[in-house]
């Protein structure tokens, strides 16, 4: 594939498929990507939030559709990346959002299995499925991009979060061994590790573990989806061509290696 060698961070007439896009940080990067030119497949477990989002997308005068899959459900997910095919013909890019935190606050001895399981299921096999769905088209085409979004909890381990932080410490491993399998078929596979970012999930945490989830950062705040989304925009773009198998920080300093 030939893309304007003048430059390469631009997506403008690209296609992305978005998965998690209902909420948080799958939202706020759909609609930055969108903004940046790229056609968008908005996909998420239930069908009313990315409906509404991809109508907004729509609406700014950029190209987008709504797709209901659940990344627990392989064979949901095949059907929507067959449909964003069916609607755009090829798709250079794939974002996959979708993830779950499980109950917190627990000691590993007092974690139920089925909420463990839970989360690998979603934040690790879910990773394996979208990535399974899209790798036969960007193997066929010789090009495209997977950024999976894992947590800095899959880098440093959070306390009482056990689930959450084995299933994504697992997504990174995933990554970096998917990642050499596809390195010579012009497809680069990265994650990103984000510590906490401001979604609605901190309008119902209690202050003090905000400010305690705040003194962690060395910069002193939470980050912003628009700063998660500016990441992701370089990793799908054509410039990402020589960096795969990496985890990208996005954590204010917490985490440098």
């Amino acid at each position: 594939m030939t893309f304007n060698d003048h430059d390469r961070s631009n997506v403008d007439g690209q296609t992305v498929f978005v998965v998690g896009a209902g909420s948080g940080i799958g939202r706020g990067a759909a609609l930055h990507l969108a903004r940046r030119g790229m056609r968008v497949a908005c996909v998420d477990r239930t069908i009313e939030p990315v409906a509404e989002l991809a109508n907004k997308i729509v609406a700014t005068g950029d190209s987008a559709i709504a797709a209901m899959a659940d990344v627990t459900d392989p064979d949901s997910v095949q059907q929507a990346f067959a449909a964003a095919v069916a609607e755009f013909g090829q798709i250079h890019a794939v974002v996959n959002c979708a993830g779950i935190q499980g109950p917190m606050g627990r000691r590993s001895h007092e974690v139920e299995l089925a909420d463990f399981d839970a989360a690998v299921a979603v934040n690790l096999r879910g990773a394996l499925v979208v990535s399974r769905a899209a790798l036969p088209h960007l193997v066929e085409q010789q090009y495209g991009r997977i950024a999976h979004v894992a947590s800095i909890a899959g880098k440093e381990g959070n306390p009482s979060m056990i689930g959450y932080s084995a299933s994504k410490a697992g997504l990174i491993g995933l990554v970096k061994a998917m990642a050499k399998e596809y390195a010579t078929d012009g497809i680069t596979i990265n994650a990103l590790a984000p510590a906490v970012i401001r979604t609605n999930f901190l309008d119902s945490q209690p202050q003090e573990v905000i400010d305690y989830m705040t003194s962690r950062i060395p910069m002193g705040r939470v980050g912003t989806i628009e700063e998660v989304a500016e990441m992701i925009t370089f990793m799908v773009s054509p410039a990402c061509s020589f960096t795969t198998g990496f985890c990208f920080d996005a954590s204010g300093g917490r985490a440098t290696y």
